[in-house]
């Protein structure tokens, strides 16, 4: 097992263009009450319902995939508190993995292929700066 250690900024991308929250945000609740049931969508992501214990009418919040939830069913709740963790605390993500690699030839090939794919790049973008220049050079002015 080799452990692969990935790090990258998170961004602050808390709204989109047409006015709703992405799903890097802290999801409050609408309306409060009691938590009626808790579904968890088939793409991901959640529907709350709540009960409000002042006219008894069903709220749904609707959270995407991604948030980790807060609330249980059956848990009493008041208006505006956090039905989601904090994505943003801290901004910078950092997860840990392990990959297994039965074979140290396999590794010693993928770094022969990316290193080959990276001088192949490298070659293709001189090679169309020379026809840049040639094309350049036959131009009458």
């Amino acid at each position: 097992k080799y452990p692969i250690y990935v790090g990258g900024n998170r961004g602050r991308g808390q709204l989109y263009p047409d006015g709703s929250k992405s799903n890097n945000n802290v999801y409050n609740a609408t309306a409060p009450g009691i938590v009626k049931k808790i579904i968890r969508k088939e793409k991901g992501g959640y529907e709350i319902t709540i009960v409000d214990a002042s006219d008894g009418r069903e709220v749904i919040d609707i959270i995407p995939p991604g948030p980790e939830l807060l609330v249980s069913e059956g848990e009493s709740i008041k208006l505006d508190q956090p039905l989601t963790s904090n994505p943003n605390v801290g901004g910078f993500g950092q997860g840990d993995a392990e990959i297994v690699l039965q074979d140290p030839l396999r590794v010693q090939g993928l770094l022969f292929f990316v290193a080959s794919v990276i001088l192949a790049q490298i070659f293709l973008v001189l090679k169309k700066k020379q026809f840049e220049k040639v094309q350049l050079s036959e131009m009458n002015f």
